[in-house]
């Protein structure tokens, strides 16, 4: 890992809770010392001033003369600048930006006569209060002076203030000006460039600011000359279409000029009119970067860091290296120390400087000499036997000795309360009813290992809602587990088709392997439905059998019945919250209970509830031979009503969709008439087609909340779809006593989609797994089983055919069919022609249907 980190030659850590930025870190021979080594100048927004010159690091850190200087200043440090900013001389100086003040220093060593090295201080040449609060400057020989250099401060309001050295010149607004952008000096062009908020690179001649109207410092003309002063234009304008984080401009000898922009996503390489030279698309965030010379003929080397504590290193567009760094950095400069050039100076927003640089240190260790000696071939025969009667012995006790269940590294569970919520979270609720249930639902992760930013999603069936479905987890100690709390409750005007919820926690190993772990839950049946007053008549009405005694109902449901010391209970009420009333009958002489209701798809969570209820109750008991059974027929007729309700809506759908395309056409070509007319020259009445445009944009307006209805209408009809054809499953699971990947093929078929949409609806799907089902194992000769399924997924004109292949399929079920994925399944079966009565070994079909005593 050496090779790709940043190698620290010197670091330090600067004050307590300081905020710093990329304008608070210069380097230059600020004190004019003439050696060519420079100085690292910070400053921080809590007003502090320091001068370090760093020196290599020791074995007992940091040594106390590379602190030169550090003062307190009053007001919170914006920028630093080092140039020619004293009239009358070429020496360096230090200019520092203030909110509301510039402030320019001269920095100047005494030679010490004492072992703790020189002593440095600063003296202020002169200063400039502002009337406006800074931003950010710029600095360079404006307008071509030579031998000095002149200051440019960008305020927060947009306006640009010159200084000539000791005097203010004049001040300047910026055209269109919302915030400020970073600002630089170009002296190839001698003009400056900037970024506005329109998120524009813009450049402005200088001989064009000096020129223009001068700006007043009084609010009320202030607007007078920013509406009727002359008009300030710009160079040249370029729109890179984000907002930049910084600006450089550079020119070596060996390259040609270049002003290079930062932006959120993507790093410019602009000419000096403005066209793109290259750009390059980041596929992270970045923070702070630096152009500087490149030893290639014709390239520039450039430093940019990033969020993720990265520094590289581009020639160009091409990535030449990468470094990691242990922090942020938010500004980056290029130095020379003593005998050491080039050293990457970095600053991170809480004062962690580090002087570093890249590559490795050189490995000092050699592997020693192996002696050489004569092989004993006897000594290894023996020692190879007594590994061979090891590996024997361990192979033989490996299945008697216990075997110790590896822990998991991260683990995710749920749990459901068994009481709804005293006080109900049901929030947005579009139920009749007011009081809507709730229940709490508790998760538990779990890490042996220290996982960071774990993601935790909860999803649940359509018509269900959650207080919140996403948690986001920063880190996880190994060993603490962290807790969330959420509340499941119904939100819609239909039921749902499931009670159970998935939980799916993704995370990353300490190593950086994803990894995603998921779990489920059952939601209690008092979350939909309520217990009522049973009904004797009812439209739809099921039987189911079981191979045991009578249960009494007030043991299976003991949440809808109060136990009291009444007979059994053989007859129950539950009212759905978006649905209809079912009542459950059970037999008091034999082992049948029925279930009834208005709907035949609000049957479908009750038999559900009550097979998983049966199963429980006798689990606890200690029987294992427990099964439901039903004697048929499959209730086929309203469930082909519930398709061809499907189906419909599905047809208007896409009929109100073709009737919408073809207005918004209209709409269009009316408006292209209108502009054309708008745009003439010579007028030309409008022929009444403003009156056909506000008519047709009525009608399109009316077309999409016709069809947004309809689309829910159709969500809630293939809910109560699927709730119907998860009970016909059941029902023909019971009927033909089908196995669990025998369930597994016919829920495969019948319930092929999670959602339904126009270009893959569930009727053409189910239709061509049915087809397959039937052409293969399902088939009545060799024959069928050649033919290929070669009917396209397309939306048919109805649903005769897939109620055909739904009788088809129960019918040869009936017969002796039996579901299987294998590719000879069909010839292995007997072969069944319609019309034979055929009975196999585990059926014992019974005549008829009884009726409850």
């Amino acid at each position: 890992m050496s090779l790709f980190k940043a190698r620290d030659w010197w670091s330090t850590t600067m004050g307590e809770k300081e905020e710093f930025d990329q304008g608070c870190l210069s380097v230059a021979d600020v004190d004019n010392s003439g050696s060519g080594e420079d100085k690292i100048i910070v400053g921080s927004y809590s007003g502090y001033l320091r001068l370090f010159s760093p020196h290599p690091l020791k074995a007992d850190g940091i040594q106390a003369e590379d602190l030169l200087l550090e003062v307190q200043l009053r007001n919170p440090v914006l920028q630093l600048e080092v140039g020619k900013f004293v009239s009358g001389t070429e020496l360096l100086h230090l200019a520092v930006l203030h909110p509301r003040k510039l402030c320019v220093y001269s920095v100047s060593g005494t030679l010490g006569n004492v072992e703790h090295g020189n002593q440095y201080q600063i003296k202020l040449m002169y200063e400039h209060n502002l009337q406006r609060t800074a931003c950010n400057m710029t600095h360079g020989p404006f307008g071509g002076v030579k031998g000095r250099d002149l200051i440019c401060i960008q305020s927060m309001d947009g306006m640009l203030m010159f200084f000539e050295q000791e005097s203010y010149a004049f001040g300047r607004y910026l055209p269109g000006f919302l915030i400020p952008g970073p600002l630089r000096y170009s002296p190839r062009t001698d003009s400056f460039v900037t970024v506005s908020s329109c998120r524009q690179v813009e450049s402005y001649k200088y001989q064009v600011l000096a020129v223009a109207t001068d700006a007043d410092t009084k609010k009320e003309t202030e607007q007078q000359k920013i509406g009727s002063g002359k008009k300030l234009l710009a160079d040249w304008i370029l729109n890179i279409g984000e907002q930049a984080l910084d600006i450089n401009i550079v020119s070596f000898n060996h390259t040609a000029f270049s002003i290079f922009v930062l932006g959120e996503r993507h790093f410019f390489c602009l000419k000096e009119n403005g066209q793109i030279r290259f750009m390059k698309k980041l596929e992270y965030s970045p923070s702070c970067f630096l152009p500087y010379c490149s030893v290639s003929e014709g390239t520039i080397n450039s430093l940019v860091g990033n969020h993720n504590n990265m520094l590289l290193v581009y020639q160009d567009v091409t990535l030449k290296w990468a470094a990691q760094l242990p922090y942020i950095p938010v500004a980056v400069k290029v130095a020379n120390f003593q005998d050491m050039k080039g050293i990457i100076v970095t600053l991170s927003d809480s004062g962690q400087l580090q002087c570093s640089y890249f590559g490795t240190d050189p490995s000092l260790f050699q592997a020693p000499k192996v002696e050489s000696r004569d092989i004993n071939y006897e000594k290894l025969d023996v020692e190879m036997r007594e590994l061979q009667r090891i590996i024997k012995d361990s192979t033989k006790t490996q299945d008697i000795l216990p075997k110790i269940e590896k822990e998991e590294d991260f683990t995710l569970s749920a749990t459901v309360s068994p009481a709804l919520d005293a006080v109900s979270q049901a929030v947005d609720c579009a139920m009749e009813s007011e009081n809507t249930p709730s229940v709490t639902v508790k998760f538990c992760v779990r890490s042996r290992l220290h996982v960071q930013k774990t993601v935790l999603s909860i999803s649940v069936p359509p018509f269900l809602a959650l207080t919140q479905d996403q948690f986001i987890f920063h880190s996880v100690e190994p060993g603490i587990a962290k807790t969330i709390s959420v509340s499941v409750f119904l939100k819609g005007n239909s039921a749902p088709a499931d009670l159970e919820g998935e939980a799916v926690a993704s995370y990353c190993t300490p190593t950086g392997v994803p990894r995603v772990t998921q779990c489920k839950f059952r939601l209690p049946l008092r979350l939909v439905c309520f217990p009522i007053q049973p009904t004797k008549t009812a439209n739809h009405k099921l039987t189911i059998d079981t191979n045991k005694p009578p249960v009494n109902l007030i043991n299976l449901f003991p949440d809808f019945v109060e136990r009291s010391d009444d007979d059994q209970l053989n007859v129950l009420g539950f009212q759905l919250l978006a649905g209809q009333k079912v009542t459950l009958l059970a037999s008091k002489t034999s082992q049948r209970y029925r279930i009834q209701s208005e709907q035949f798809e609000d049957l479908w969570l009750i038999t559900k509830e009550l097979i998983l209820r049966f199963e429980e109750y006798f689990r606890k008991q200690g029987i294992k031979d427990f099964a439901c059974l039903f004697s048929g027929p499959i209730p086929l007729q309203p469930y082909f009503e519930l398709i061809d309700q499907h189906f419909e809506l599905r047809m208007n759908t896409e009929k109100y969709e073709k009737l919408l395309s073809e207005r918004a056409v209209q709409f269009r070509a009316i408006e292209r008439l209108l502009l054309t007319r708008f745009k003439d020259k010579t007028p030309s009445p409008l022929q009444n087609l403003d009156t056909l445009l506000d008519g047709t944009y009525r009608q399109v307006m009316g077309i999409a909340d016709a069809a947004e209805e309809l689309q829910t209408n159709l969500f809630r009809a293939f809910t109560k779809l699927r709730s119907a054809t998860q009970l016909v499953i059941l029902l023909i699971g019971l009927w033909q006593k089908l196995n669990k990947d025998q369930m597994g093929i016919l829920e495969a078929t019948f319930l092929p989609l999670v959602e339904d949409g126009q270009e893959l609806g569930w009727e053409e799907s189910v239709d061509a797994a049915l087809t397959h089902l039937l052409r293969t194992c399902l088939s009545k000769s060799s024959k069928d089983q050649a033919l290929n399924l070669t009917s396209q997924l397309t939306i048919p004109k109805d649903t005769a055919r897939l109620k055909k292949h739904i009788t088809l399929l129960c019918d040869r079920l009936s017969k002796g069919g039996r579901l299987s994925l294998s590719a000879d399944s069909g010839s292995q079966q007997a072969i069944v022609m319609p019309g034979e009565n055929v009975e196999t070994q585990d059926e014992n079909p019974e005549s008829g249907v009884q009726y409850l005593h």
